[in-house]
């Protein structure tokens, strides 16, 4: 019998993904811009935000195999509690003496971002691997589309609320609201009902581990290699666009733009609900047209993506108003997420249909994992160019549209290949 896309568990899942995610959104977005606020600091701030990605790279991996093996509720129930734990301790360390300033401010931040990275590694592949279960194959690339959808909102929402509130009375609000998402997410998923099959370990817990790994390699670089060499160029366009986005809209807004201060908070928001904006439309278009859209033409997607950065490198150039430089870069951010949703929609929905009910999780997870290498590199690479080139930013994000293009074309290439069977 089919399944109806908006089932109960479903529609209790896309609930707590909207409260859980408008809150990841929000403190993702405060306390990196609290950090750069204090010091200033591109260099700094790559280098935390580097640091918070590595504990996501390494998590992700073991939150696969933990996804195919233990209930996914209570994956994320357990979470988003501790998630709300977290934030709880953070705000009550920032206000003792050696944390509210300086080094130990520094250092607090990091340890917070990482945690919470981590969290956010290990959560993910839960919620993919439940898509399947919940939704069937027939409704995967709809069922994906929603999950993007609801993503986008709350990046969009997150960052421009996160970026007001935090403008008008400072982090401590921002912190209040978030760890009140996380609690009444983690009460509702506790109704949420997801099929489980146990699985037999086989033998210790390393050696299980080390078992569910080498199954999930040889799946992605034997049965299904062009997943393998889709995970190399999502690496790729990682390092050279998404981290240049992910550094660059914060220090140019805030630091290049010349702006006053708290219009620069304020517009930093919208600059990065900009690139939520683009997801939610680009997660809307895929729901629409989805049959249309071929896993053998994503790369197409991916070169347009690549070709949107150029703009803001030649507005930089040639365009003196900070203004102008604001609305040229959030209107290219928007078309570059437009473009990456689609691109992802299509390619999850592939790797879920394509993939065994038992190794779901820990292909995504993998996949997941790979990418995110490439986010702590590209952060520090990003941070450090931008300072090393002041007052020539503009040479940074041509670079980066450059190597991305490149990148995207050889993209196309592989899925030119798959179609045609080679």
């Amino acid at each position: 019998m089919e399944k109806k896309l908006f089932s109960r568990d479903f529609t209790l899942v896309v609930i707590g993904q909207i409260v859980s995610l408008f809150g990841n959104a929000a403190i993702r977005f405060a306390l990196p811009l609290y950090l750069l606020n204090q010091t200033g600091s591109a260099a700094l701030y790559g280098v935390v935000t580097a640091c918070a990605f590595l504990p996501s790279v390494i998590l992700s991996p073991l939150g696969g195999i933990i996804a195919d093996r233990v209930n996914k509720r209570n994956i994320m129930v357990v979470l988003d509690f501790f998630t709300a734990a977290v934030l709880t301790g953070f705000f009550l360390f920032s206000s003792a003496e050696g944390f509210s300033s300086g080094d130990g401010l520094a250092v607090l931040l990091t340890v917070t971002m990482m945690i919470l990275y981590g969290i956010a590694g290990a959560y993910q592949p839960a919620v993919q691997a439940s898509v399947p279960a919940l939704t069937g194959k027939e409704n995967l690339m709809a069922a994906n589309s929603v999950i993007n959808v609801i993503s986008s909102l709350a990046a969009l929402f997150g960052p421009v609320f996160g970026g007001i509130l935090y403008s008008a009375y400072g982090l401590r609000p921002v912190l209040i609201l978030c760890v009140a998402c996380f609690f009444l997410s983690a009460v509702m998923e506790c109704f949420i009902q997801i099929p489980h099959v146990r699985r037999e370990r086989k033998g210790s817990v390393w050696e299980t581990v080390r078992a569910d790994f080498s199954e999930s390699f040889y799946f992605i670089w034997r049965e299904k290699p062009v997943v393998g060499k889709g995970i190399l160029a999502a690496f790729g366009l990682n390092l050279f666009l998404s981290a240049m986005l992910v550094v660059g809209i914060p220090y140019l807004v805030t630091e290049v733009f010349l702006l006053e201060p708290s219009q620069a908070n304020r517009l930093c928001g919208f600059a990065q609900g900009s690139l939520a904006a683009g997801g939610l439309a680009g997660g809307i278009l895929v729901g629409v047209f989805g049959k249309r859209l071929t896993i053998q033409k994503a790369g197409i997607l991916l070169m347009a993506c690549a070709a949107c950065v150029f703009p803001i490198a030649g507005a930089l150039f040639f365009i003196p108003s900070g203004m102008g430089n604001f609305l040229v870069l959030s209107f290219c951010s928007f078309g570059v997420m437009l473009l990456a949703t689609m691109f992802t929609v299509q390619v999850m929905s592939f790797v879920q249909e394509e993939t065994p009910p038992a190794l779901v999780g820990k292909v995504i997870s993998l996949i997941m994992a790979v990418s995110m290498c490439a986010q702590p590199l590209g952060s520090g690479l990003y941070g450090f160019l931008f300072e090393a080139l002041a007052d020539f930013e503009f040479a940074v994000v041509l670079f980066s549209g450059v190597c991305s293009f490149l990148v995207a074309f050889f993209t196309r290439k592989i899925f030119r290949d798959f179609q045609t069977g080679r």
